[in-house]
Parts: structure tokens; sequence; C-alpha cells
């Protein structure tokens, strides 16, 4: 059975002057974060989109990997992962996600060739590493 999980946009004002928020009314995790150009390009404290996916992507992976160990029949202490989105602001047609570096840490009774296995299943089975090659539909209206 499929489910969904929402998050909420509102923009306001032109793109480099304009202002807008981001909300995740499903969890309440938050509400009303502010975001902008200068959140996303610059320094302003904010959030941004690229911030944002790579939270998702961190979580999704730590998770995927610990499913692959479980199944293995091995208990991780602790995963931990860092999603580095790079962004290119100058590409064509616009500013352009280029690449998402994992970097993951483990501690779990294992060797480095089993370690290496597991972070390869997790890669394939990471729900959020194979939303970045999905298609996406837009239903748009105006008023």
């Amino acid at each position: 059975m499929a489910f969904k999980r929402i998050a909420d946009a509102v923009w306001h004002g032109d793109l480099q002057g304009g202002k807008g928020s981001m909300s995740t009314p499903q969890s309440g995790l938050f509400a009303d974060q502010n975001y902008s150009f200068k959140t996303r390009f610059g320094d302003e404290n904010g959030t941004n989109p690229e911030e944002l996916l790579a939270a998702a992507h961190a979580g999704c992976f730590s998770m995927a990997l610990s499913a692959v160990m479980t199944k293995a029949g091995v208990t991780p202490d602790t995963i931990q992962t860092r999603a580095e989105v790079t962004m290119e602001p100058g590409a064509d047609p616009g500013p352009t996600v280029t690449g998402v570096n994992l970097v993951v840490s483990a501690k779990a009774p294992i060797d480095e060739a089993q370690f290496k296995q597991f972070i390869d299943a997790a890669k394939a089975g990471c729900v959020i590493s194979r939303a970045l090659s999905v298609p996406v539909t837009v239903q748009a209206t105006l008023g």
C-alpha cells in the first residue's frame, strides 16, 4: 500500500528579493521555516531545498544500511551518515544538483569487506538514492 509524505512551501516576491517558508505539517518538525535566495546561495540564516535533500538522504541511507546489516544478522552499534549535496549555480538550464557524496562511518562487529558489501547494498536499496532518478509529475493551477 502506497503512502505519501508531504511538505509545504510558500514563496512571496521575485527570486532574489523574495522570501519563502517551508513546513512539514505531518510531523510538525518545523513550521514556516525561512528560506530565500540568500539562504540558498549565500549565508543568511535559514534552510534551503538542497540542505533538506541532504538531511533526507543522510537519514535514509543510515536506515538502509541498518536494514541491510540487520538482514545479514549484524546489529550495528552506530551508523553516522553525512550527505554532501553539490549544486552548480551556473549550470544550464539553471542551478543543478550535480551529485551527492555520502560520508558514512559505522561501529559494528564486521570486517572491511563485509562493510563494503553492506554499503553497496544500502546504496542500491536507499529510497532517496533511488528517488533521485525517478520521473517528476506536476499538477498546477493558476488562480
